[in-house]
């Protein structure tokens, strides 16, 4: 059996323990996820569809008084600002300011290295792609295998670079400053730079692929960049800073800067949020079944082992209460004659202690009587009708 066919052997093994207990709770909890996304999801829905979707033009008439006496307000007390959706163009923030501009001695543009792009978001990075293979014994013997049960694949550097930018309409003279700050949303970048370059094998290398230990087998150089043009949506908290329009990202919102439009937006949302919801009803359904049918195997399973074992404390009890008032008997039959009225049927030695069920004929010891019961086909040694069991009789 190989090291894959193993693992998942294991796997089903842990997944159906308990009958299935174990896979009712990983569903389970699968479900919460799922539920959670959705709650996320359908939330997100709603406050995009409530969102205004206005021109660049028309920021500062939508934004109240308020706002902007609060404009130094941090973000953290920045819940009332308006949520707005812009469409606009991508450009430097040097390009509309000329205050800015003045106090840089760049020209706040950055350029492509390998196309020359000018652009306000750079991203380079290099990814080492390393070697899935195993070694000649078909052991994983490195640290990261036997920590993570896997041959590291890549391994990735990179860099973020980027300039104040805006995003402005046909006319220059109406825009709105973008803040990426503390935001953790995708960009739309695009890649400007894409190559792929082998890396030569050395000695080392030799060594490394026989102890199976990951090694390098190419190196990906990647530029991505935020070109000063494009056209794009914003999706964010919008207020005054200065009398200038700030848009900064929404933590309650997946989308910050996108190539969609709002429609596009709403409608992945909504089939997420879809999807999400039939998921976690499947899923907690499932896992409900599962759950349900795992607690009542266990339950049976503890109760009969308890029957079992408090049955076994009874049985054990009248043997042993039995036992004791044999050899009681015993003992007071070595001492004393037995009347021939009381003996035994067949051994003729002991005392008549057992009746038989259910004629209730009590003629035999109950060691005569046991073996009696133990008969293909037990039968009275008086009238000859056929028994079921014998039980013992004790005279106070």
């Amino acid at each position: 059996m190989s090291s894959n066919d193993r693992t998942l052997d294991l796997i089903a093994r842990v997944a159906f323990a308990s009958d299935g207990l174990v896979s009712g709770l990983a569903l389970a909890c699968l479900a919460v996820e799922t539920w959670r996304k959705y709650v996320f999801a359908s939330s997100a829905l709603r406050q995009l569809h409530g969102a205004q979707s206005v021109q660049i033009s028309d920021l500062r008439s939508i934004l109240s008084s308020s706002d902007s006496d609060n404009d130094d307000k941090p973000l953290s007390d920045s819940s009332d600002r308006n949520l707005v959706v812009v469409r606009g163009v991508v450009q430097a923030k040097s390009s509309v300011d000329e205050s800015w501009m003045n106090l840089k001695s760049k020209s706040g543009v950055l350029t492509s290295s390998n196309s020359d792009e000018p652009a306000v978001v750079l991203q380079k990075s290099q990814t080492y792609m390393y070697n899935p293979w195993t070694s000649f014994w078909g052991r994983k013997m490195n640290l990261h295998s036997l920590i993570f049960g896997r041959f590291l694949k890549e391994q990735k550097c990179a860099s973020f670079r980027m300039v104040p930018f805006v995003l402005v309409e046909n006319s220059h003279s109406d825009y709105a400053v973008i803040s990426l700050e503390g935001s953790k949303h995708a960009l739309p970048l695009i890649t400007s730079y894409q190559h792929l370059q082998s890396i030569p094998s050395s000695p080392y290398t030799i060594l490394q692929a026989c102890f199976s230990q990951p090694y390098p087998i190419g190196l990906l150089n990647e530029e991505k960049i935020l070109p000063i043009g494009k056209e794009v949506t914003a999706v964010g908290s919008c207020y005054l800073k200065e009398g200038i329009p700030q848009i900064e990202s929404c933590k309650d919102i997946p989308y910050f800067l996108s190539d969609l439009t709002k429609d596009q937006m709403e409608a992945d949302l909504a089939s997420e949020t879809t999807v999400l919801f039939w998921g976690g009803i499947v899923l907690g359904s499932v896992s409900l079944c599962l759950l349900g049918y795992a607690i009542n195997r266990n339950w049976r399973k503890w109760y009969d082992w308890w029957q079992q074992r408090r049955h076994g404390h009874s049985r054990n009890a009248a043997a042993s209460a039995t036992a004791a008032a044999l050899a009681e008997d015993q003992v007071e039959e070595e001492m004393d004659e037995i009347p021939d009225g009381q003996l035994c049927v067949i051994c003729l030695m002991r005392r008549r202690r057992s009746a038989f069920v259910p004629c209730g004929h009590r003629v035999c010891c109950h060691r005569c009587a046991l073996s009696v019961e133990r008969d293909l086909s037990p039968k009275c040694p008086i009238c000859r009708q056929t028994i079921r069991s014998s039980v013992i009789i004790f005279e106070s």
